[in-house]
């Protein structure tokens, strides 16, 4: 039976703010036979979530064979053509998004230019993806002000459904292993955490993996143990309000960095600076 030809697209009413996340317009296609676009290059991102049908995705090394269920992103600067299926043209949907966030958004999705394409056929059934970029379609159509909030908030939704149900978690690790990801994590949680008087245990129960598991693949990419990083984190931290706020007590700079006892934290700042807290403050300011 064959497709009928359909095509729509609504723009976001809202001015783009400069440097955010802007969502610029969405859409959706039932294309015909051999409809082809490029190459071309677009100058923001632009993901397509193909609900039927069949075509062929180029950028400039490799060619991807596509169907129901993938997930094809087209980056800034990219060189892509795209062409739908002689006897099974594909429909799909769009939308298009800049800004600064944006490639956080991407990254985290492991949709990088060497990895354009996320295949999620075996769950394609249950995605939502044409869902919430239908949604920003409709949203924009209706010209409220509200349509450009409502339109970050379903591409960040779009993001999660896009990394829940990714059958292919193989992609990720082309971008960045899974060793390493889960150090850039402990890392992440040890950064922001390091004030309060968190401990190696609990990282590991937040992350959801063995200590012995997290300290070997640490100790392996860092060179040191995560207990050690920690402890360093927060002398580096200490080392530097005791330069810049005079007014802090080493008690009070101490509990700062997350460490509750002050004749601990004493030893290992000498242990890691070779002096007390109290003379690398006079070395450093003079006070």
């Amino acid at each position: 039976m064959k497709k009928k030809e359909s095509y729509s697209v609504s723009s976001n009413p809202v001015q783009a703010e400069f440097g955010k996340l802007n969502v610029l317009f969405a859409g959706e296609s039932q294309t015909k036979p051999e409809h082809a676009l490029g190459p071309k290059i677009y100058d923001y991102y632009l993901l397509h979530a193909i609900v039927s049908g069949h075509g062929t995705f180029r950028t400039e090394t490799d060619v991807y064979e596509l169907g129901p269920g993938d997930c094809f992103l087209i980056h800034p600067g990219q060189l892509v053509s795209y062409v739908s299926c002689h006897s099974d043209p594909w429909k799909y949907l769009w939308v298009a998004f800049t800004g600064e966030t944006g490639h956080s958004l991407v990254e985290s999705a492991g949709f990088l230019p060497g990895c354009p394409v996320l295949n999620t056929t075996n769950k394609s059934e249950n995605s939502k993806v044409p869902e919430y970029i239908h949604h920003i379609q409709e949203h924009f159509h209706m010209k409220q002000e509200s349509a450009h909030t409502a339109a970050v908030g379903f591409l960040h939704l779009i993001w999660a459904e896009i990394m829940n149900c990714a059958t292919q978690p193989s992609r990720l690790t082309v971008v960045e292993p899974q060793v390493q990801r889960t150090v850039k994590q402990m890392i992440n949680y040890m950064t922001s955490q390091y004030a309060h008087p968190v401990s190696i245990e609990q990282m590991c129960v937040s992350l959801g993996y063995n200590r012995a598991y997290l300290s070997r693949i640490f100790k392996k990419e860092t060179g040191i143990s995560p207990v050690t990083y920690l402890l360093k984190l927060r002398i580096d931290q200490a080392k530097r309000l005791l330069r810049e706020r005079p007014e802090l007590s080493v008690e009070q700079i101490s509990s700062s960095v997350g460490l509750t006892d002050p004749l601990y934290f004493s030893r290992q700042f000498k242990r890691f600076c070779g002096q007390s807290p109290t003379s690398y403050r006079k070395e450093m300011t003079g006070i």
